[in-house]
Formats: structure tokens, sequence, C-alpha cells
């Protein structure tokens, strides 16, 4: 599912997605004819088709505060077929916010609740000793994407146990 705020994108949605939908407050209207719903579907045709497309193609403006929204910036920057960790995130917010550390759980929280899916690419985050965990769509998905972008996932694992970052 794709919302927007008329003129960017504020959200993107996979079905039975943790927190779907859930940064929407306003009322909603069903408008498919969007020039910013046929940019996100032409981009996310390239993405499937493996053409690498940037986040930055988008006009995306996700609703979250302003830690949120630094992390998720900090995502848009992880190149395609590349992942970083949430310990590796954590040390740029503290840096940013003048601090010595960050929590990468604090992290965690803010990856799982990106509304922009796929695009503003949460999928490229694991944690630093290879666990595959928190992904909002679910581990499998994480793990298809990640094949798909031809990242080695045989350097990471699935947790046994499942839990939020």
């Amino acid at each position: 599912m794709l919302a927007s705020d008329g003129d960017n994108l504020v959200g993107a949605w996979i079905d039975g997605q943790k927190y779907f939908a859930q940064s929407l407050k306003d009322d909603l209207v069903e408008n498919n004819n969007l020039e910013v719903f046929k940019f996100t579907t032409d981009w996310l045709n390239r993405y499937f088709n493996a053409k690498c497309p940037h986040c930055s193609e988008l006009p995306l403006a996700p609703k979250g505060n302003e830690f949120r929204q630094f992390v998720w910036q900090i995502l848009c920057d992880i190149p395609y077929g590349e992942v970083t960790t949430y310990g590796e995130i954590a040390k740029e917010v503290a840096k940013h916010y003048g601090k010595t550390k960050m929590s990468a759980q604090a992290v965690g929280g803010a990856v799982g609740h990106n509304p922009i899916s796929i695009i503003i690419p949460c999928h490229r985050v694991v944690g630093a000793n290879g666990n595959l965990t928190g992904y909002a769509g679910g581990i499998n998905l994480k793990i298809k994407l990640l094949e798909h972008e031809d990242i080695d996932i045989s350097q990471f694992f699935v947790p046994t146990k499942s839990f939020a970052p």
C-alpha cells in the first residue's frame, strides 16, 4: 500500500507488515492517479529489475520525530547491494547528537518503524554478529530482498528466537 500527502510519498507498506500504516493519522482518500504513485511504481519496477534506483529519486516525506527522521536518512545512504549494522548507525547518530554513544536498540526501533519499506532500505541493516533480526516485513522477506541485491547471505543467520531490535 502506498500513501501520499498529495505531493510526497509518506508510506509504502507490505501487506501484513508490522506497524502497517501506523504513521497515518489523517482521514484517507483513495486516489490512485497521483503522480507520486506513478513515480513510485516506476521506481519499484526498476528496483525489482535490478536497476539499483536510489531513494533520492522520489519525493519522500515519512512522518516521524527528529530522531527517526535522522535514522531514516542514514538508511537512504546505504548503497544498493551493501549492508550496515544497527551499531554502526548508532555510532553515526551519537556523533550527530554529540553523544559518546547511542543505543543500537533505539536505532532498531527507528529502523523498524520505517514507514517507506524497501524504498528507504531498512532491509540492509543487520546485527553486528550477522543476525538478520529486525525486519517489520518478516525475516523471509528480508532475506529475499538481500538476495535480490546479490548480497551473500551465507555470512548471516536467522535468529532462533524472534525479538524486536
